[in-house]
């Protein structure tokens, strides 16, 4: 199916149909991602109790954040947006049943749960990348925050929300399941994603930058830019520390709360509420208070709250009171920096500095995953969350008066 050219969005036109196909996708896609959040751990919970090894299945399921963002961002600059998404998901349908069928015939062993969902997120994050450029390229400016607020809300309510407790009751029906499940979302995405329709770029021209070059150039524009720096190693730390807790999540569940499979898929799908409300609220949030002030109170609630689940939180009822303030205060974040990045960052430099962004964010998850295992196999299942939310807290004191001083 070719792509048809149409022109950027005009300012009056509200968010448009091609946004919608692209949340429709968002509903669906996630909602399998979900099922497999839930679906992997529980896997090699029933492989190993060895919370180095389960840490290693979130490790490995992240890593390509770190390795592959700036190569990713620079991809998505030199082609075709809209197709390089279709691509990612094809592939990932495909490395997903690829996991169904090792499940159905009994085959998994724990290092199959390192390998293949590295290749899921490898293709997951051209797709992400690639998604943040074709949003700003399809909704209006003035739109933005109302935009990424909906793509915020309906992601957490089928990866958050609804696909943990289905992948975790699929699990305990049938293994393979989930997986399936995850396969097929991601196909019904693809048929969605087809009907995009992107503005027409200016063709690359012949014997332009060599790769390296234009990753260099977006790594540049992000550095020298003073508040989206700030934003981005904020982010950096604050994911590192959530990464450190949620890589053993599912024995914190097992042995520290005394919830089952299901129950485990529960407090999963209970932690999104928050992200919900979070997303849904997220623009007018911003418009009543500024992104500065939104920004500032998002992240010192969600370090005091990582803090608090690592003092308090020994009960499944308390855990979700302070997951559900910490998810909200993560979509607000999200929101106000997605908006900023779209709206500051040049077109044709979107992708590279997106992918350098999510280099130094998400790129710090595998790193605290693999933290998170060897301080919960040494010092204790509560043992990341403490030391995780005190150098949230820290990184959030320090970095304070550069959010102060926020450029508007």
């Amino acid at each position: 199916m070719e792509q048809t050219p149409t022109a950027a969005p005009a300012e009056g036109k509200g968010i448009g149909r091609d946004f919608g196909y692209l949340w429709s996708a968002s509903l669906i896609a996630p909602l399998g991602d979900g099922a497999l959040v839930a679906a992997l751990p529980l896997t090699a919970k029933s492989l190993t109790d060895d919370p180095r090894l389960i840490s290693g299945v979130a490790f490995a399921s992240t890593l390509p954040w770190l390795l592959l963002s700036v190569i990713g961002g620079a991809l998505v600059d030199r082609m075709d947006r809209r197709r390089l998404m279709l691509g990612a998901q094809i592939a990932q349908a495909a490395l997903v049943a690829v996991i169904a069928v090792l499940v159905s015939g009994e085959l998994t062993q724990i290092w199959m749960l390192f390998l293949l969902p590295f290749g899921v997120a490898s293709a997951e994050v051209l797709f992400t990348t690639a998604s943040q450029t074709v949003i700003a390229a399809v909704v209006p400016e003035r739109h933005l925050e109302r935009a990424n607020g909906r793509l915020v809300a309906s992601e957490t309510v089928a990866r958050e929300f609804a696909g943990p407790p289905l992948g975790a009751a699929l699990f305990a029906f049938a293994a393979p399941l989930p997986f399936w499940l995850n396969s097929i979302t991601f196909a019904l995405s693809v048929l969605l994603i087809q009907r995009i329709r992107t503005p027409a770029r200016e063709p690359r021209p012949a014997g332009g930058e060599k790769l390296s070059a234009e990753i260099a150039a977006g790594l540049r524009w992000l550095l020298r830019h003073r508040l989206l720096r700030t934003l981005s190693l904020v982010a950096g730390a604050a994911m590192f520390c959530e990464a450190m807790a949620l890589s053993t999540l599912v024995l914190f569940a097992h042995d520290e709360l005394h919830v089952g499979d299901r129950g485990y898929g529960v407090l999963l799908a209970a932690m999104a509420i928050g992200g919900v409300v979070g997303g849904m609220v997220g623009g007018r949030v911003v418009a009543r208070f500024g992104p500065r002030l939104t920004a500032i109170g998002a992240q010192t609630a969600c370090s005091l709250m990582w803090l608090a689940i690592g003092l308090v939180g020994r009960s499944p009822v308390t855990v979700v009171a302070l997951f559900t303030v910490f998810s909200v205060s993560v979509s607000l974040w999200v929101v106000v920096v997605q908006s900023v990045r779209q709206r500051l960052v040049p077109a044709e430099l979107l992708g590279r500095v997106s992918g350098a962004a999510r280099m130094l964010t998400w790129g710090a998850m595998p790193l605290g995953s693999l933290v998170g295992g060897f301080v919960a196999n040494s010092f204790g299942l509560v043992s990341p969350w403490l030391v995780g939310g005190t150098l949230s807290l820290l990184v959030t004191l320090i970095a304070l008066p550069a959010l102060i001083r926020w450029d508007h």
